[in-house]
């Protein structure tokens, strides 16, 4: 049996992917196929070429806004992802689909068109940067003449886009939204605009999993988060381990 993952963006959130896919596979699963967006697509092209969640997370809790990003200045955007770009090529140095161990696409959507592009062949690095860029606060990616930016605008969860590649498919949620929030709060008020923006595509593709991992309380956290990147892993790794067995989950996706 082919098992596939879906995870989902959502910032210093995406932390709680590892949590899963380290409690995952001590229960025995082995993913077949994966996908992601946004954050999602960083763990998930570490992940495909091999790398163990531990060694995941010690490099993805060094990025922080300020490594992470230089200053632009660009009329599109502020910020440009260059550590995104060399976190990905030093851990992937052949920086091709290609050179991965599990099958990935990347989610992205293409400003321009106004539609979701899926990248499964090519450069990697590129097109988790494009995944990630979101919009007003990084500069769009071009790629291929194409102009990019975070892929969770129009598929914040990319399930249809593997569900053809495996026999069950395993949807990993972390962009719960909270019910208060400060309105005066610029910064409050943009990221929960964005959210409600995702929710709606994010819920058309969890239908599409036969199973959704949603770590409850992911509110608490903001998507700059970081620093909370510890708390952050550990709740999804024990909301996974606490509801989720071996026997249960073979029980599921029989």
């Amino acid at each position: 049996m082919k098992i596939g993952i879906a995870l989902s963006g959502g910032g210093a959130r995406g932390i709680a992917h590892i949590g899963v896919l380290k409690a995952l596979e001590e229960m025995g699963v082995e993913i077949s196929t994966i996908s992601g967006t946004s954050a999602g697509s960083i763990v998930a092209s570490l992940y495909a070429n091999g790398i163990k969640p531990d060694r995941i997370f010690d490099q993805v809790k060094q990025l922080s806004l300020f490594k992470s990003v230089r200053l632009a200045w660009a009329r599109a955007g502020l910020l440009v992802m260059d550590g995104l770009k060399e976190l990905i090529l030093k851990n992937i140095p052949e920086n091709n689909f290609n050179a991965l161990k599990i099958p990935l696409t990347i989610a992205a959507t293409e400003i321009r068109k106004g539609e979701v592009n899926y990248f499964s062949e090519g450069e990697l690095a590129a097109a988790v940067v494009a995944s990630c860029s979101i919009p007003a606060v990084f500069s769009p990616t071009r790629v291929n003449e194409n102009l990019y930016v975070d892929g969770g605008l129009l598929d914040n969860l990319p399930a249809g886009c593997i569900r053809n590649q495996c026999d069950f498919l395993i949807g990993s949620h972390c962009n719960e939204i909270s019910h208060e929030f400060d309105p005066k709060n610029l910064k409050t008020m943009i990221e929960r605009s964005l959210l409600l923006a995702i929710s709606a595509n994010t819920t058309l593709s969890q239908k599409l999993c036969d199973l959704t991992i949603a770590p409850p309380n992911m509110d608490r956290f903001t998507v700059f988060d970081i620093g909370r990147a510890q708390e952050i892993f550990e709740a999804g790794y024990r909301f996974t381990k606490e509801n989720f067995t071996s026997d249960n989950f073979k029980k599921r996706a029989a």
